[in-house]
């Protein structure tokens, strides 16, 4: 007999890698011009942080789903805003990135996720040098240079708007666990929509109203703007950030990461199929296979070092729906795919990347939850 719980938790994996993929691939399909033709990568987050922060404020105010927690305006200004400008900026900065390079190429510089949050984190004194992560992150800057030597299509700009949005959001990282942990304050997947989507979206409409809004005033052609289609995509960001904190509620931050692994190398293997212009050369594959056993030992080492109540996280269980309390440390874990959509995979706390307010990221954030983590709705509505 198949045991329950076992199909569950594979299916939620399964929901997490197909998700990811589907809101990367989407969005590089809505700026792409020899596609959907939608190049504003500006307007495109905005739609997703005022979806997102409509939907928590309906869920939070309206439906009393969960209880805002206790901020303060001084809390909201020391550690919000800074946070969400460091959020809106590496969502600009990812999405822009769609622009100019392929979706493989992407995915192969965000194995430089590790290294830029180590460094930031030793910048900021949240970390001490080590010896040994400092040699994972050599390997993983070799794996990458050896990838970037063999792009085909090898753009600066993207490169560098891609690299830029990696540093805004592993400086974010670090951040949040300085001014929000250390103050006592966690938020949950919810409360962080609530908070932060609508502080993103002030700071987008800055380089919005000055980059984007007169370029399209001026567009000859008509804009192509389908309902439909933006809905979906923000719907898709959405839900992939709630599926990221489903999944590691019902296993833990180890097996996500390892699922993120698998998702990195099927999505660049549609990408090439589904964008012609995307090629991978041996250089490519090999670069990104060196820089991945980087980051593999790196997890390791970070999992190994972690303390022993957090590995009980992997034999979790998901809560029943009457219990509504969301109880959870925010972990020293870093963003592997920000994923790049607007998803807001857990804001505030850690996280991977896959799925940006995507994210991100691969908007997708990782944190490591603790025994009494539990969410208002069984299916725990995440880059």
């Amino acid at each position: 007999m198949i045991n329950r719980a076992v199909t569950l938790t594979y299916f939620y994996l399964l929901l997490y890698i197909v998700l990811s993929t589907v809101v990367i691939l989407y969005n590089k399909w809505v700026l792409s011009t020899k596609h959907y033709g939608f190049p504003y990568p500006i307007t495109l987050t905005m739609i997703h942080m005022a979806f997102s922060g409509s939907v928590a404020f309906i869920l939070v105010r309206v439906f009393k789903v969960v209880t805002p927690v206790g901020m303060t305006f001084k809390i909201y200004v020391s550690s919000v805003v800074p946070i969400s400008a460091l959020f809106a900026s590496s969502l600009w900065f990812g999405n822009t990135a769609y622009l100019f390079i392929s979706v493989a190429f992407i995915q192969m510089l965000k194995s430089l996720m590790p290294v830029a949050t180590f460094l930031m984190a030793i910048l900021c004194g949240t970390d001490k040098p080590r010896c040994d992560f400092f040699l994972n992150m050599v390997l993983v800057s070799i794996g990458v240079a050896i990838s970037s030597y063999g792009e085909i299509h090898f753009n600066l700009a993207g490169t560098a708007f891609q690299v830029a949005g990696i540093l805004a959001e592993a400086l974010r990282l670090v951040l949040t666990q300085i001014l929000l942990q250390k103050k006592g304050l966690t938020l949950n997947p919810l409360t962080s929509l609530y908070y932060i989507a609508p502080c993103s979206f002030l700071f987008l409409s800055i380089p919005w109203i000055l980059l984007e809004k007169p370029e399209m005033n001026q567009a000859t052609t008509k804009l192509n703007f389908d309902f439909w289609v933006f809905f979906t995509n923000a719907l898709c960001a959405l839900v992939l950030n709630f599926s990221v904190f489903l999944v590691i509620g019902r296993t833990g931050a180890l097996t996500v990461r390892v699922a993120g692994v698998l998702k990195d190398w099927i999505l660049i293997a549609l990408s090439t199929l589904i964008f012609p212009d995307s090629k991978l050369t041996v250089l490519n594959v090999t670069g990104y296979g060196i820089a991945l056993s980087g980051v593999v030992i790196y997890n390791y080492l970070k999992m190994k070092d972690s303390p022993p109540s957090d590995t009980t996280s992997e034999k979790q269980k998901l809560p029943t729906f009457k219990e509504r309390k969301l109880e959870r440390k925010a972990s020293d874990v870093f963003d592997h795919s920000k994923d790049e959509s607007g998803g807001m995979s857990s804001l505030l706390t850690t996280v991977d990347e896959e799925a940006p307010l995507t994210s991100s990221g691969d908007f997708l954030t990782f944190f490591k939850p603790t025994r009494r983590l539990v969410f208002v709705v069984k299916s725990r509505i995440h880059g």
